[in-house]
This record gives structure tokens, C-alpha cells and sequence, in this order.
């Protein structure tokens, strides 16, 4: 009876994780709504605000934690495709809740150029409405916003492949990017 209600108990708590995983995107910022401001420190330690970012694309992505597989292969891939960044004038703000040391680490370890937010308080998180990976837990969920140009929310994607997510942003800003003569 108690090896039956410990199952009852965990398939119950595994059901409220995907319904609260299924709702968690109706409280994102949604396409059209103004950015919060994002600060972050790149490598040199200096300091890049997303507010000083208009007139140029913008990208605030949301990551797990650093050194796990997800998120290394994440960051790689917008680390391996920086060049492109830069060359469409776009910077990149990566967020998670861990800290400036854990961030430093992470950085040095996978040579990371791009700005990244140590959220410790989740303030950030919250302001984009970005849910945690469990109810409960401090983990930020992988998702991407692109800002565009105007400091507005341009795109987001709520569930994230860290593999193909880099080349999705740079597709989207290429589409939203008027053709220069």
C-alpha cells in the first residue's frame, strides 16, 4: 500500500510538472512588448547594456546553468557564430541564475565573447517571464527573445533546441532585416 501511494504521489507531482511546464509560456513577453534592460559583462569585464543596444537586434537568451551539456552546447553555438553576429550588428546577452564567478568560469572554459547576465535574484527572469525548469527551483527555462531594433520584443522562442538555436536566430534576423541598397 505505501510503495502504491509513494507512485500515486509521483505520477500526481510528474502530471502538475507538465502543466505547469504546459502554462509556463503564457506569462512570456510576448512579440510587440518593450524589453526590460539587461546588463551583462563580457570576458574583458566590460559592461553591456541591452538599452544601448537600440537602433541594432538584440538577442537575451535564457540558459539552465552553466557547464551542463544543454547550455555548453548552446553557448558554443552562439559563440561559433559571433562573427555573424557581429557582422548583423547584433549583440548577445546570455542569462542564467548563476554568478558572476560561476559566469567567469564558464566563459574562460568554452572562450565565450558575448555578454553574460548573472541573474542571482531571478530578476531578469521574472521580468521576462521566463518560468524555471521546475516549480520551485531557481533554474531558469531555455528561451530566446530577439529585441529588435525598436527595444521590442521581435520573436521568441519558448522551447529551445540549444543545438539549432543560434542559426534559428540568425535566420529570423535576416528575415526581419530590410535588404540595404
Amino acid at each position: 500500500m505505501k510503495k502504491l501511494l509513494v507512485a500515486a504521489a509521483l505520477v500526481l507531482a510528474g502530471g502538475l510538472f507538465v502543466v505547469a511546464r504546459s502554462h509556463a509560456n503564457d506569462s512570456l513577453l510576448a512579440v510587440g512588448a518593450v524589453a526590460p534592460e539587461v546588463v551583462g559583462t563580457d570576458a574583458t569585464g566590460a559592461t553591456f547594456k541591452l538599452s544601448a543596444q537600440k537602433g541594432h537586434f538584440a538577442v537575451v537568451y535564457f540558459y539552465p546553468k552553466d557547464e551542463t551539456a544543454g547550455c555548453t552546447k548552446e553557448a558554443c553555438a552562439f559563440r561559433d557564430a559571433s562573427d555573424k553576429f557581429v557582422k548583423a550588428g547584433v549583440t548577445i546577452f546570455a542569462v542564467s541564475r548563476q554568478d558572476e564567478a560561476s559566469h567567469k568560469g564558464f566563459r574562460e572554459h568554452y572562450h565565450l565573447p558575448f555578454p553574460m547576465v548573472a541573474d542571482t535574484t531571478g530578476s531578469v527572469q521574472r521580468a521576462y517571464g521566463v518560468p524555471s525548469v521546475m516549480p520551485g527551483i531557481d533554474i531558469a527555462a531555455r528561451v530566446t527573445f530577439l529585441v529588435g531594433p525598436d527595444g521590442k520584443i521581435a520573436h521568441v522562442w519558448p522551447k529551445v533546441d540549444p543545438v539549432v538555436n543560434a542559426k534559428e536566430v540568425l535566420d529570423t534576423v535576416s528575415a526581419l532585416t530590410p535588404n540595404k541598397k
